[in-house]
């Protein structure tokens, strides 16, 4: 970790172990526990765990606290999926064919994971309202069978079962926006294989057009 001093500076670098089996693969961030500090969430490969450091003071971090995912986790992201106001956590796993969603208690500790299948070999995972309940879904980028899973939230922490379109060749990257101005969320794919990108425009329901 390298914090800057707002003056197009940094100080020297503060390293925090990991586990020499464990390679990170990708983090994100988000307040775990409301004290207004940023923690870190580390996605391990090699463990099939979620590292969490909790921040404590000007930019240092408690020992990291462990939990279990599926099988290769490869992606993460963080967001609120119980309507509790605490961040939870949502991981795909690659070689499990899932995701497992992990609810925060609101004081930087997680319940155990929860897993949802997905397609084959899920890359890559990020969250919106598909079907504008005010209540965060799914959509994850299965590498393998060459299409995205659509899990929509029920609000209360859990998923409905995954609903899948299909996209280009090996799609890795997945990512959502509203890209024909009509306020319904749309998704756009990666497709490494094919050498191109998915369209797939929503309609405001969790349901999405074919891809284009």
């Amino acid at each position: 970790m390298i914090l800057g001093n707002g003056k197009e500076k940094f100080a020297i670098q503060t390293s925090y172990e990991i586990g020499f089996d464990s390679p990170p693969l990708v983090m994100a961030s988000g307040d775990f526990n409301n004290d207004k500090r940023s923690e870190i969430v580390i996605v391990n490969g090699g463990s099939n765990h979620v590292d969490i450091f909790v921040a404590y003071n000007r930019g240092s971090f408690e020992n990291q606290t462990r939990y279990s995912a599926g099988s290769y986790p490869s992606s993460v992201v963080v967001g609120d999926f119980n309507n509790d106001t605490r961040l939870d956590i949502v991981v795909a796993n690659l070689d499990s064919n899932d995701v497992s969603v992990l609810l925060g208690n609101g004081n930087g500790s997680f319940e155990n994971q929860t897993r949802y299948s997905a397609g084959s070999y899920p890359r890559s995972v990020v969250i919106g309202n598909f079907n504008n309940d005010t209540r965060l879904d799914i959509v994850v980028a299965n590498r393998g069978s060459n299409d995205v899973s659509v899990l929509l939230g029920n609000g209360n922490g859990s998923f409905e079962n995954q609903t899948r379109y299909s996209a280009g060749s090996s799609p890795l990257s997945v990512v959502v926006g509203d890209f024909n101005n009509d306020t319904r969320l749309d998704i756009v794919v990666a497709n490494m294989d094919s050498n191109d990108v998915s369209v797939l425009l929503g309609n405001g329901n969790g349901s999405f057009e074919n891809q284009t």
